[in-house]
């Protein structure tokens, strides 16, 4: 799975299809990652202020990696039709 992300909702419906793919509810996921379901539920809906630690305990939780490279030309309108 690869997926680009350039907002924090973007990457928060990330999060939600791979935790679906696994069939995760949140709950599932909060127990995996020490979080409770309500902090779930804050990062797939791309919260500001969800914590980076937050993030990478999901990542790992759900078995992804975060890869930082040079953006792509494609515009963040083009993006947003991909979710």
């Amino acid at each position: 799975m690869e997926i680009i992300a350039r907002t924090p909702k973007q990457l928060g419906i990330a999060v939600q299809r791979r935790r679906k793919e696994q069939s995760l509810t949140q709950g599932d996921l909060g127990i995996r990652m020490n979080a409770r379901q309500a902090t779930v539920s804050k990062l797939e809906k791309g919260e500001p202020a969800t914590q980076l630690q937050t993030l990478m305990n999901s990542l790992a939780a759900l078995g992804l990696e975060l890869v930082v490279r040079s953006r792509t030309t494609s515009r963040v309108e083009e993006l947003e039709e991909l979710f």
